[in-house]
């Protein structure tokens, strides 16, 4: 395939606060919309936010979900947990999403929201848990940077 036609994976970056209205609607942040999608995946993710892929990143991880075996309990554990509440999101013709009750309840989301783009992902987290998360005494840049070298970053 020519280097033009290369199809490039997008990569998520940015935070973005919003709001949910009464229905549980939340507005996908204008420069997310082209990269995620019309219709993406949103599931319940680690650290109780909320995980949106693209449909074909969904793929991806759907895929490497697939790998793991089945006899191995924590494996099983790991697939349920993701594709359990998963669900299909359509953004409607002024940019809201409607966020299942099961995944606001899960990820304590009720009026403030932060959208974070973490690479090949989205997070959407309750605005205050978010806020405690990152809070410099929650997270160090020099630890985090320490234990990245023992992954080999």
């Amino acid at each position: 395939m020519p280097q033009s036609e290369k199809k490039v994976s997008q990569v998520f970056i940015g935070e973005y606060e919003h709001s949910v209205d009464v229905k549980g609607r939340i507005i996908m942040p204008s420069k997310l919309r082209e990269n995620i999608g019309e219709k993406f995946i949103i599931t319940k993710g680690l650290d109780k936010c909320l995980f949106a892929y693209s449909k074909s990143e969904w793929a991806n991880f759907e895929e490497k979900l697939k790998t793991l075996p089945l006899t191995n309990k924590n494996a099983r554990d790991f697939v349920r947990f993701f594709l359990s509440g998963a669900v299909e999101c359509e953004i409607d013709k002024q940019g809201r999403f409607l966020v299942s009750s099961n995944l606001r309840t899960y990820a304590n989301i009720d009026k403030e929201i932060v959208i974070i783009g973490v690479g090949t992902r989205l997070e959407i987290w309750n605005k205050e848990s978010w806020t405690n998360y990152s809070s410099e005494e929650n997270i160090s840049a020099d630890e985090i940077a320490e234990n990245m070298t023992m992954l080999g970053i």
